[in-house]
């Protein structure tokens, strides 16, 4: 599965970090391909391209406050879920997501 995802948190430091952290481990245990873009308080960093969404299976915003540029990611499936939830259990998150795909 390929998978890309947007963390952000109202501050910007720690959670959105964090977040992409648990989820970057949990793909990667899992044998799925990801590239998490986190949204901080110093901008948008590795910043997911139009191919990336093209390749993309599924788009997870693990997110507290509007991601920006959401247009991007138009026509893709989205699914959506807090920061602490994708901190505390990553693979958990993923499994939805994968699972959002056939329902």
């Amino acid at each position: 599965m390929n998978i890309v995802a947007v963390t952000a948190c109202p501050t910007g430091i720690a959670h959105t970090y964090m977040a992409a952290e648990s989820l970057e481990k949990a793909a990667k245990s899992m044998g799925h391909k990801i590239k998490v873009e986190t949204q901080g308080s110093i901008g948008i960093e590795n910043k997911i391209t139009q191919k990336d969404v093209e390749q993309a299976d599924v788009v997870i915003f693990a997110a507290d406050v509007a991601v920006k540029e959401e247009f991007r990611f138009k026509g893709k499936p989205i699914y959506k879920v807090e920061a602490q939830k994708a901190i505390k259990s990553g693979k958990a998150v993923i499994e939805e997501a994968i699972k959002s795909l056939s329902s």
